[in-house]
């Protein structure tokens, strides 16, 4: 099943050898340096950060069903998400975030899972 004893590759016979093996080891380290430098930097698009507020906006409807959820890259971007639950229905309002700013006015609760995102 497995060939834990046999025996893979010769190693290196002489210095030259060596060097070679060496080197393209080098080369390897280099490329996969350069690949995982491009991916962070791409993370940095991703959503990597995450806040949610639980809150009951209507005295009459019991619990915190309605909430606020931030969802922001490396650079604080992305949107809130905030639905508010009532008996007569639900609604989901969207609002761009930019460097974890808005410019449509926030409520309390939507700037509180901001803060709270941009904590992670």
């Amino acid at each position: 099943m497995f060939n834990f004893f046999k025996k893979r590759k010769k190693g290196p016979e002489n210095f030259k050898q060596l060097l070679k093996r060496f080197k393209n080891l080098e080369k390897k380290f280099g490329n996969l340096s350069e690949r995982l430098e491009d991916l962070r930097k791409e993370s940095k698009f991703s959503v990597q950060k995450l806040g949610i507020v639980r809150f009951n906006p209507f005295s009459e409807v019991g619990g915190d069903q309605s909430f606020s959820i931030a969802l922001l890259d490396g650079n604080d971007n992305g949107l809130v998400i905030t639905s508010l639950y009532s008996r007569e229905g639900n609604r989901v309002f969207a609002k761009p975030i930019k460097k974890g700013e808005s410019e449509y006015s926030l409520s309390e609760e939507e700037t509180k899972a901001i803060q709270r995102a941009m904590k992670c």
